[in-house]
C-alpha cells in the first residue's frame, strides 16, 4: 500500500510513528512536510517542520518538547548572546546547528532543498520518504495588532517570542502563489492508495502545504479516500495554540469545525474520513451530515501504543470509505 500524508511538525510527527508502526514493512509512507515554518537564523535556512519528522522517525528528538534533539548542548546559543547577535527568543542548540549549517550548505552549493533533505534523511534513516512541500522559499506570517501597531510578523516570533498573546488578524503565506510543489508531492498524492491528513495544524501546518499552488487540487481529485484526524479535543488544542490562528480564517475550535473548514469530497472539499476524539463524538453527527464519515475513537498520542491503535483506526475507516 502506498500512503501519503501531509504534515507539520510535533502532532504530525508523533502521529507518523504510530502509523509506520501500524503498516506493513513492505507498504510506503511518503510524506510532504511543511516548510512555511522556515526561517533563516544567523544565515542558516532552518526547517522546523521538516527536522521534527525527521528527528521524531529517527530516534534522534527530545521526547519532553517534542521538538529539538535529545541531549542538547547551548553552547553557540550562548556564545552569538555574549556577542549581542540574536534572536534570543529562538533556541538553535549545537547539535541541531550541524543540520542547518550542512542545509545551507547545499542549498548555497545550488541543490534544491527536496534533494537537501533526502540526503539529510540518509542519516536519520526515517523509515519514510519525506519530501518538502517546495523547494520555493514560503514563509508564513501573521498579522497582528499590539503596543507597536498593526505588523506583520513571522509564524515562528508570533508563536514562540510572543506565545500567541495577541490575536491573529490574519495568516499570510508568503510566497506560496508563486510557488511550485517539489519534484514528487503531486505523484505521491495522486498515486497514493490512501491520503492522511494527520492531526496537524489545519491553518498554519496543512493549510500551508495547500496553499502551495496544484496540492489542494491533486489531493481533492485523487483516486483514493482521504481520511484526516482532528487536532482539537474537547474543544482545545491537544497543543499549541490552533486556536488563535482558527480564530484568525473565522473557524470555530471544534473537531467538527474544522473537518468542515476542509470540507467533504462530495462538495469540492478534501475529506471522505474524519476521526474525532471519543470526547467529541457528539460532533459526529454534524460532521456525517456534511458529507464525510466519522467515527469517534481515542485521539490523545499517550504513547506509541495508543498513536498506533489511532493509525490503524484512520486506516480501518478509509478501508470503509472506499468501499
Amino acid at each position: 500500500m502506498r500512503i501519503t500524508a501531509l504534515a507539520g511538525g510535533i502532532g504530525g510527527a508523533r502521529f507518523l510513528r504510530g502509523l509506520r508502526a501500524a503498516v506493513s514493512p513492505s507498504d510506503e509512507i511518503t510524506v510532504i512536510g511543511n516548510t512555511g515554518d522556515d526561517i533563516h537564523l544567523y544565515g542558516l535556512k532552518v526547517c522546523p517542520d521538516l527536522d521534527t519528522v525527521m528527528y521524531t522517525l529517527g530516534d534522534g528528538i527530545h521526547e519532553e518538547q517534542g521538538w529539538g534533539r535529545r541531549d542538547e548542548t547551548w553552547s553557540i546559543k550562548e556564545e552569538m548572546k555574549a556577542y549581542g547577535v540574536g534572536p534570543e527568543w529562538f533556541g538553535l542548540g549545537d547539535r541541531d546547528f550541524a543540520t542547518h549549517l550542512v542545509r545551507t550548505q547545499m542549498i548555497d552549493a545550488g541543490y534544491p532543498l527536496s534533494a537537501v533533505t533526502e540526503a539529510l534523511c540518509i542519516r536519520w534513516k526515517p523509515g519514510v520518504r519525506l519530501l518538502p512541500m517546495s523547494d520555493d522559499r514560503v514563509e508564513t506570517h501573521v498579522r497582528i495588532t499590539d503596543a507597536d501597531g498593526p505588523r506583520v510578523v513571522h509564524f515562528q516570533e508570533y508563536w514562540v517570542r510572543l506565545h500567541a498573546a495577541v490575536d491573529a488578524e490574519a495568516i499570510i503565506p508568503v510566497g506560496a502563489d508563486a510557488a511550485k510543489p517539489a519534484p514528487g508531492v503531486l505523484e505521491a498524492i495522486a498515486g497514493a492508495d490512501l491520503v492522511l491528513l494527520p492531526p496537524s495544524n489545519p491553518v498554519v501546518s496543512i493549510g500551508s502545504i495547500l496553499a502551495v499552488p496544484g496540492i489542494r487540487e491533486v489531493v481533492a481529485g485523487a483516486n483514493a479516500p482521504v481520511v484526516g484526524l482532528s487536532p482539537i479535543v474537547g474543544g482545545a488544542p491537544v497543543r499549541g495554540m490552533a486556536d488563535k490562528v482558527l480564530a484568525a480564517i473565522g473557524v470555530e475550535t471544534s473537531a467538527a469545525a474544522v473537518a468542515e473548514h476542509y470540507g467533504s469530497r462530495a462538495s469540492g472539499g478534501l475529506l471522505d474520513g474524519w476521526l474525532v476524539d471519543t470526547s467529541d463524538a457528539a460532533a459526529v453527527a454534524a460532521v456525517e451530515a456534511a458529507g464525510i464519515a466519522c467515527r469517534a475513537v481515542p485521539l490523545l498520542m499517550t504513547d506509541l501504543d495508543a498513536t498506533t491503535e489511532m493509525a490503524r483506526a484512520a486506516l480501518e475507516l478509509a478501508a470503509e470509505v472506499a468501499k
